[in-house]
């Protein structure tokens, strides 16, 4: 069913409408398009790195650690890709821009990349006493008092 809509003043609205309508859709299909699901990880495994910070990568959507790990048996170091959560999480948790920096020794535990490419999602970062740093989950309930 269309209706003729006669005046100039009301097709310059229908078309603004439109037209707006059209950029608030590609808005929220950009949007839905640009964040990512964690199923390239398996969660159902953890391996545990132990190397040097190559870079720390404080980016919006997500942070990178850029690892040196060490090699096998003497092997050269390889380098891994550890995304973690938003920085904005992060800093929730304590983290900042600074907390690691290029050359910092560290050992890490990751859920690997389904493919075997070397990557990962971020679990935690074992301190040098052995004590272990985890990120608070964004699915968790607060405790309550």
């Amino acid at each position: 069913m269309t209706e003729k809509i006669s005046s100039p003043g009301a097709r310059t609205r229908v078309r603004m409408i439109k037209f707006a309508a059209g950029v608030g859709l590609a808005m929220v299909l950009n949007t839905a398009a640009a964040h990512h699901s964690f199923a390239i990880f398996d969660a159902k495994k953890s391996v545990t790195l132990h190397g040097v910070v190559k870079q720390f990568l404080w980016t919006n959507p997500h942070v990178f650690i850029q690892l040196m790990a060490d090699g096998e048996a003497g092997a050269a170091a390889t380098e891994w890709s550890i995304e973690m959560s938003s920085p904005e999480h992060l800093v929730r948790a304590g983290w900042k821009p600074g907390t690691l920096k290029s050359g910092d020794p560290v050992t890490l535990v990751i859920h690997p990349v389904r493919n075997g490419i070397k990557g990962g999602q971020f679990v935690s970062r074992i301190a040098a006493d052995g004590t272990q740093i985890d990120l608070p989950s964004t699915t968790q309930a607060p405790e309550s008092k």
